[in-house]
Formats: structure tokens, sequence, C-alpha cells
């Protein structure tokens, strides 16, 4: 897929801004009034859809474009953003989470804008990828994206216990599900990145000749990866054989994000941001 013109993906870089902006003031609004039920159990809810769809097709064209994939750090942190709002959305139909929603739109507005604010940034996406290629780069950004969405829920679950003990939480906070219903949907983030980093790790040794052109060898980010997806291990076996929760599962879930961070996101940072590469 070629990427729209410039006068037509700003149009639509705003139009998806707008949109998710104006869908957070109508949520905080609603959430602030104490109509959280209605959000939760009416058509409003669904509205979402709409920017997810657009913002989609505008990472759909800019990720795969000259026959590869585009890997900047703008488009990764775009991406991220956007497939929160799709798991929130999704998990919407089962658990009463639309004041996360409300929680995210600001940030899946500045998301979407992102690529549009900071073209420069965007380098030219290498041509003549194999599908092997894209199919195992594909893998581990949303293996990094779901694990960054665990990391960011873990956060906030452990904001609202430290508030509730102090027996002051914000009114923003108040409409938040109870925290085993966030905890439930937090093993289920993991255990898909999870999968998806497992797919990431082994896919990257069994055909790296193919992929990279090279013998598999140890490098930093497979080392920060394994150190990841072994924390990630750990948690999950500690929560299915051994009842582990809240703050346990808060700080492994940390950790084995950090390690990840590592692995990806840091390097990224230092090549694109400070050594401009």
């Amino acid at each position: 897929m070629s990427n729209p013109s410039l006068l037509y993906s700003t149009l639509l870089y705003g139009l998806v801004f707008f949109a998710y902006s104006a869908l957070a003031l109508h949520f905080w609004r609603v959430q602030l009034a104490g109509g959280g039920d209605a959000l939760n159990q009416g058509i409003t809810g669904h509205w979402v859809v709409l920017p997810l769809t657009l913002h989609a097709y505008l990472l759909y064209g800019n990720l795969f474009s000259s026959g590869g994939i585009n890997l900047s750090l703008v488009y990764a942190l775009s991406l991220i953003l956007w497939l929160t709002m799709l798991v929130y959305w999704i998990a919407r139909l089962f658990y009463p989470i639309t004041s996360l929603q409300t929680l995210v739109l600001p940030l899946a507005a500045l998301g979407a804008l992102l690529p549009a604010l900071f073209p420069a940034t965007q380098p030219h996406p290498a041509d003549g990828m194999s599908f092997a290629m894209q199919a195992h780069i594909l893998t581990a950004m949303f293996a990094y994206s779901l694990l960054t969405i665990a990391a960011l829920h873990a956060g906030l679950m452990s904001l609202v216990e430290r508030k509730l003990h102090h027996a002051n939480l914000p009114r923003m906070l108040q409409g938040l599900p109870p925290l085993l219903t966030m905890e439930i949907l937090l093993f289920r983030i993991i255990g898909a990145g999870f999968v998806l980093l497992t797919l990431t790790l082994i896919s990257g040794m069994v055909f790296s000749e193919q992929l990279f052109g090279q013998p598999w060898k140890l490098n930093h980010k497979m080392l920060f990866g394994f150190i990841s997806w072994t924390v990630f291990a750990v948690l999950l076996l500690g929560h299915y054989l051994r009842g582990w929760r809240g703050r346990t599962a808060v700080h492994w879930t940390m950790s084995g994000f950090v390690f990840l961070i590592l692995a990806y996101l840091g390097s990224k940072f230092v090549l694109e941001v400070l050594l401009i590469r």
C-alpha cells in the first residue's frame, strides 16, 4: 500500500487526533459526572472504533511501504498506543473498563499525531524484505506493544492500590473497575504478549540465516530479550501455580518490561534520537 498524498495524510492525522480528543473530552466529562456505567453499557463506548480504524489505516500505510517495514521510534510508539486502545476496546465487551479507555484516549490522540509532528525521525524502510523478515519484525513489535500495555496497566493498578490504602482515591480513578478485574485483564495481556515474545525469540534463532544473513549469535538485544522472557515466564508460572498477584505481579511485570526496554526501545532511542541514525 502506497502512502497517501501529503495533504491527504495530514488531514487524516488531524481527523484522527480530533476524534480521539473529542471522545476523550466526552468520556472525561461523563466519568466525572458519575456516568461510567452509561459508557460501559451504552453504544457511546463503541465510538472509539471510528478513530481506531482511521489510525490503523495510517499506521498500515506508513509501516508497510517501499517494500519493507518502517521501524522508527515514532511509529513504534504510535503502534503501542493504537494497540492499547484496541485491547481496551475489545476487553470492554467483556469487562466494565470504559474508564480505562478514558485515561488512554488523550495519549492515543497524541500517538496518532506523532508521525505528522516528527516526520524527520522516520527512516526510509529497507527494500526487498522477505516475508519471513516482515513476519518476524511485526511479531516482535506486537509482542513489545502488548507487554508495554501490561506495564502501563500494572502501573495503574499500583497507583489505585496505593490511593485506596490511603483512602485518597481521585474522582477520576473511582470509576475504574475492581482491582481483581484489572488483574485478570493484566495476566491475559501478559499471556498474549509472552506467546508473541516466544515466537519472536524462536524465529530469531532458528531462521537467523534467512532473516539476518548470518548465523545466530547472542547480542545485547537477544540477551535482554531472553532475560525479559524469563521474568515473564516466572511471573506466569508463579501466578498460575502459586497464586502470585497484587504487588508481586506488578513488581515482576515492571522488571520484565525494563529488560524489554533495554532490548528494543533503548537501542532505538539511542540510534534515532541521540545519534540521529
